[in-house]
């Protein structure tokens, strides 16, 4: 961060960063004892979200705009997957 960012932001962000990781924490157990596959899907698309989010508090946190890129690939990636995912779920293949 630079010199002109408050100390209470940086503390803020940091903050952020701890709590964001644990809900990745939560969502892989809700991944691997899901009792349906749909809970695994949401659970898989909500860590998608989650590590969106850290690469964007990241970015805040360096100053670096790379990861402001990194986290669009990220996203798009991710509600690629998540279509992919459900669609299998729902009808038994992705492409017909």
């Amino acid at each position: 961060m630079t010199e002109a960012t408050p100390a209470v932001l940086e503390m803020a962000i940091r903050a952020a960063l701890v709590l964001i990781s644990g809900l990745c924490v939560l969502c892989g157990y809700r991944v691997i004892r899901g009792p349906t596959n749909p809970d695994r899907v949401v659970a898989l698309d909500a860590i998608a979200t989650n590590v969106v989010a850290i690469a964007v508090l990241f970015a805040l946190l360096t100053d670096r705009g790379l990861f402001i890129t990194v986290s669009l690939v990220l996203a798009i990636i991710g509600f690629i997957a998540t279509v992919a995912v459900a669609k299998f779920v729902t009808d038994g293949e992705v492409i017909e």
